[in-house]
């Protein structure tokens, strides 16, 4: 997977940028040890951790990780990584031209509040994955029980097609396709 050399404008205001692990990791620790932030199991985690941990996404051949930019500001993370060989490995069976998607996108109390900032930055987030012209679909995996999340991500054209059982947690497995994300 190929990250974009130089910020993508991808709606508005949000911007994409591959995250340094070396200059942005002590920022993205803040984001990943909150509490709102359990799903990425990082709770515990100290900086050193958080830096290897995105020192280990950069190397990867099947991952990236993406600071996310409202207005120039960081308020965003996202992650794309290939199911056949992470996260969902084994949960379902990918076609060709899946490509799986976390994005953690910062509460309004830690950020300026905006309306409408999660569907932006999940507009955003997906807009930069169907850039890649080899991408056909994006996959991700919330919560079941998280709802607010199932509407933001109906809204951009994901569509829910079946529980899994994480480690960490329930998920509901949501695909978004090319013409269902233009249509949305």
């Amino acid at each position: 997977m190929t990250a974009p050399a130089e910020p993508r404008e991808t709606t508005a205001v949000f911007t994409l940028r591959p995250l340094d692990p070396l200059t942005d990791c002590e920022l993205v620790h803040d984001w990943v040890t909150r509490p709102e932030s359990a799903f990425w199991l990082m709770q515990n985690a100290k900086l050193p951790d958080v830096e290897r941990a995105y020192m280990a996404i950069a190397a990867a051949d099947h991952r990236d990780a993406f600071l996310g930019l409202h207005a120039g500001v960081p308020s965003f993370l996202v992650e794309r990584y290939d199911p056949s060989y992470a996260e969902l490995v084994g949960l379902y069976d990918p076609l060709p031209g899946d490509v799986g998607m976390r994005l953690l996108a910062l509460p309004s109390e830690v950020r300026f509040p905006v309306p409408g900032f999660t569907l932006g930055a999940l507009t955003a987030a997906v807009r930069e994955l169907f850039a890649d012209p080899a991408t056909e679909r994006v996959v991700i995996d919330p919560d079941l029980r998280d709802t607010t999340a199932h509407v933001l991500l109906e809204a951009v054209g994901f569509r829910a097609e079946t529980v899994v059982q994480k480690p960490e947690k329930q998920a509901l497995l949501s695909f978004c396709t090319r013409e269902r994300f233009a249509a949305a």
